[in-house]
């Protein structure tokens, strides 16, 4: 007997692990800064630096970067900044891993406190959860056919599943030049800079995926001129881009994350010398994964009337599209200053970060609970300190919309912030509104049980002469034709001329007559 085979390319999900980690150190302020009275901002993040995955292991080298905006114990140029870094390294144990695969990792911060122990003494403590997953690429093997001598009976099954078409990482890097308004003095020293990202869209063309969002840029800074130190700038940098992806088509799926791996900002002089001009260099680290949906007919089940043939099955799991989903979740709080902060005479800067904390599949969708981070840079009417900011966190949760979801589906979200301001209601309290992107794609599971092989024994001939030759059956609710005529070893087509029936489809009651064909 000769099967014909068709090898369908997939992965999965080989094994994760996640774990939480503590860093904490202490670091003195540089001799070529001021004093610590006040911490007025903070922020941090996690730079990997390197990955190394060894037998069931996956080893990681970063660190944590820290800046903050603080107020010195001068009297010219107040405000100041410094940042610094917290080097680490960890373990992630993950059963089956090997040197030849190849993690995704990602991270986020808990928690970030930065304490003053004394004026030349900083306290720096982080809570941070480091993810790593490692994916396999396989071939999956099913049966579309079978031949052999003496012919044989076939039922086929519908089978649509989704093919891994390209599996890639590669980085977009987008660089501009800013040039300070002509009513701004030069720059002295950048004390604090915020690069944050808007309305990120990825979509597949023909042989190429298409990059388009906006990064927002904001710069505090001290002025060169005497009576104007601090100083600050805002911009919205649009950015477009191209990723090569052969072979690709718009009516492919794709399943895309992406993570901001590095971020430059700095100051540099312009063409006539002076410290006019902001240099961006962002970079963002992509990963690709593109799908085709294909639908093929495979071998459920087969017999012969000459012999016996017995399907060995396995069951095997496929994925099917269920849902794209691009959803937006509004928001829209106040935030109060406290009791002992310095009142509100303008916005500067308001940065958030959208953190999705649990999601869960529920009856018709998935419900996704998460939080809004919010810091606000402002000034204040105090000359003693001259900026200060506000934090919160604010809460939402949003139902994604997935009609037949079960708990089986896997999904990927990805979530960004499209739209954010904030307008001061009066001197003690902002309104925050916000719109986040929560871009959802959905994979259905799909158990099939495949036929493997095939075993051939012969017939049992003593048995076949000692059964009836011609047999009288009524049909049951539920009957069908193949199973009738597998088990009388006849087939579709004999029952159907010999009962003169208009097509293959019986009902309960029917009467049928069998003929046996061998023995």
């Amino acid at each position: 007997m000769e099967l014909s085979k068709k090898y369908i390319h997939m992965n999965r999900e080989k094994g994760k692990a996640v774990t939480q980690i503590t860093l904490d150190d202490d670091f003195n302020v540089p001799d070529t800064k001021p004093d610590l009275i006040r911490i007025i901002l903070d922020k941090g993040e996690i730079r990997l630096d390197e990955t190394t995955i060894t037998q069931d292991h996956v080893w990681l080298k970063g660190v944590l970067k820290f800046s903050l905006l603080y107020r010195s114990d001068q009297e010219e140029g107040k405000i100041n900044s410094m940042n610094g870094e917290i080097p680490f390294q960890e373990s992630l144990a993950i059963d089956g891993a090997n040197e030849y695969d190849t993690a995704r990792m990602s991270w986020e911060m808990e928690d970030l406190s930065i304490g003053i122990i004394n004026s030349r003494k900083l306290s720096v403590k982080a809570l941070v959860v480091l993810k790593a997953v490692i994916d396999e690429i396989y071939d999956e093997d099913v049966i579309t056919g079978a031949e052999r001598e003496g012919g044989i009976q076939l039922l086929e099954d519908k089978l649509s599943a989704m093919q891994l078409f390209l599996a890639k990482k590669d980085t977009y890097r987008f660089k501009e030049e800013i040039v300070l308004p002509s009513n701004k003095p030069n720059i002295r020293q950048v004390l604090w800079k915020s690069v944050q990202l808007r309305s990120v869209e990825m979509r597949l063309f023909d042989g190429q995926l298409n990059i388009k969002g906006e990064a927002l840029v904001f710069v505090l800074y001290e002025g060169e001129e005497e009576e104007e130190h601090l100083q600050w700038m805002e911009t919205a940098l649009p950015f477009t881009g191209i990723i090569e992806c052969n072979g690709c088509s718009d009516d492919m799926i794709c399943d895309i994350s992406y993570d901001i791996a590095g971020i430059e900002l700095e100051a540099k002089p312009d063409y006539d010398g002076e410290e006019r001009m902001l240099h961006l260099e962002l970079v963002l680290d992509l990963e690709l994964q593109v799908f085709t949906e294909e639908e093929d007919r495979i071998v459920a089940d087969l017999y012969a009337t000459n012999e016996k043939l017995t399907p060995v099955y396995q069951e095997s799991v496929f994925e099917k599209l269920l849902l794209r989903n691009a959803s937006k979740c509004k928001i829209v709080e106040k935030m109060s200053l406290d009791k002992n902060q310095e009142p509100i005479l303008q916005i500067c800067a308001s940065e958030g970060n959208a953190v999705v904390e649990q999601t869960e599949i529920v009856e018709g969708g998935i419900q996704v609970e998460g939080t809004l981070q919010m810091n606000i840079l402002y000034v204040t009417a105090d000359d003693r300190m001259p900026v200060a900011s506000m934090k919160d966190i604010l809460p939402f949760h949003y139902l994604i919309e997935v009609p037949g979801i079960n708990d089986s589906c896997r999904y990927h979200l990805q979530t960004g912030i499209d739209q954010l301001t904030t307008v001061m209601t009066d001197s003690s309290q902002v309104e925050v509104k916000a719109v986040l992107g929560l871009n959802c794609i959905v994979f259905e599971q799909q158990k099939v049980h495949k036929i493997t092989e095939v075993e051939q024994e012969p017939l049992n001939m003593e048995e076949l002469q000692e059964s009836p030759g011609i047999i009288g059956y009524i049909a049951k609710d539920g009957d069908k034709l193949w199973n009738i005529a597998k088990e009388n070893y006849t087939t579709i087509s004999e029952i159907v001329t010999t009962n003169q029936l208009p097509s293959e489809q019986i009902k309960g009651g029917d009467k049928i007559l069998i003929i046996k064909t061998v023995g």
